[in-house]
């Protein structure tokens, strides 16, 4: 794709994408669902490159999450999860090759439209998912849905939040776990995301212009968390990404 050639309309979604990115990174989970929308929408026509232009972005935020929460982070947890995460971006993969990019829209907005409704499933009814035993089934599909849907569209967030509320992680573990799992994650995504040529020279140099809105974003977002009700911004949040996700797939 060439980047020389983006409208103004273009650059104000990959901007709003990179500060978005960031600020899922400082603890709104929920924000990811949208970058990867964003992105979507600022690439289209090339819906499908758009996740190799938001993969380095998510990785700077996550090694910066990484390194702030490193010593909280629950390695038997993280060494459980990766296995069946790999295969799932295994299958995540094979399935990239064979989608062009009038079907990936739908795709990524039904992906969305799902986690979404997982989401809201889990806020309406905690207990029967917190109270799931660490049995290997269920880490083995939760695990691979999540390499499956980070693969297809950076989409992951809403699939490791469910696993780890399920399995009882505290706060600090939950969030220290989650940052080293998608670091780690993202990092063995990057040479499919080359092969496939998402990630290119003239990409990374687009996402060289974007970093320090990443940047921006992990500073706002802890100030927001001190000032915002975080149950406020969630509802909000949910609605926006239904709608940007009903936008993908009528559009």
């Amino acid at each position: 794709m060439d980047f020389s050639h983006l409208t103004t309309q273009q650059w104000v979604l990959a901007a709003a994408a990179a500060l978005l990115a960031g600020l899922a990174k400082s603890g709104f989970n929920g924000v990811g669902m949208l970058v990867m929308i964003l992105m979507a929408d600022a690439m289209r026509g090339h819906e499908r490159e758009s996740t190799g232009v938001v993969l380095p972005l998510l990785l700077c935020g996550d090694f910066f999450a990484a390194r702030a929460f490193y010593r909280d982070v629950r390695w038997p947890m993280l060494l459980k999860l990766l296995p069946p995460a790999a295969l799932g971006i295994g299958v995540g993969y094979f399935w990239m090759t064979r989608l062009d990019n009038t079907g990936f829209r739908p795709l990524i907005g039904g992906i969305v439209l799902a986690l979404t409704a997982l989401h809201l499933l889990r806020q309406a009814m905690p207990g029967p998912f917190q109270s799931v035993p660490q049995r290997p089934w269920f880490i083995w599909t939760m695990g691979t849905t999540a390499g499956a849907t980070t693969m297809l569209a950076n989409a992951a967030g809403p699939v490791v939040t469910l696993f780890f509320l399920a399995v009882g992680l505290p706060k600090m573990a939950f969030v220290a776990t989650g940052a080293l799992f998608f670091l780690i994650v993202n990092l063995m995504k990057t040479p499919f995301s080359f092969h496939l040529q998402f990630i290119t020279l003239p990409s990374l140099v687009f996402n060289a212009m974007l970093v320090p809105l990443v940047a921006l974003g992990l500073w706002g977002g802890r100030h927001l968390l001190r000032r915002i009700d975080q149950r406020v911004f969630e509802r909000f949040l949910l609605v926006l990404t239904v709608l940007s996700a009903l936008h993908l797939i009528c559009a």
